[in-house]
């Protein structure tokens, strides 16, 4: 491992490559005589009236403005147009085929459950009328 003064020395070389690629002179790395104060940043306030106007710099926003809106142009209208027309911009090419094709199994199935018990039913009809004649079958 390193000590400790390896290192300073080593980061210290690092920083004067540094500031020289930069073009600057690396004499006092450390310690830069005078940085250069940053800017302060201009603020823009949309939304909010500035009362301090004097310790505060900032820059006034218009207002976005939406843009206008412009009524569509309609070439033709509707009682122009033949009543066939009309109909077909309306009504759908296939409404329900989709629905058709799901549910078709189950309604095949319900069908013959249905047709089973009408014909149950039916008979337990025929029986009880049966039963009352006094039993005598065809």
């Amino acid at each position: 491992m390193e000590s400790a003064l390896e290192r300073k020395e080593r980061l210290k070389a690092l920083r004067a490559a540094a500031l020289a690629a930069e073009g600057r002179q690396g004499d006092d790395v450390e310690a830069p005589a005078e940085a250069p104060e940053p800017e302060k940043p201009v603020l823009k306030f949309r939304n909010y009236a500035v009362q301090d106007t004097k310790r505060i710099d900032h820059e006034r926003v218009a207002p976005a403005q939406p843009p206008k809106f412009q009524e569509p142009v309609v070439e033709t209208k509707p009682e122009e147009l033949p009543q066939e027309e009309l109909l077909v911009n309306i009504a759908p090419k296939k409404a329900n085929w989709d629905l058709k094709r799901d549910v078709q199994p189950k309604l095949d199935k319900l069908e013959r459950r249905t047709y089973r018990a009408m014909l149950e039913l039916m008979r337990e009809e025929e029986r009880a009328r049966l039963e009352e004649e006094g039993g005598v079958q065809d």
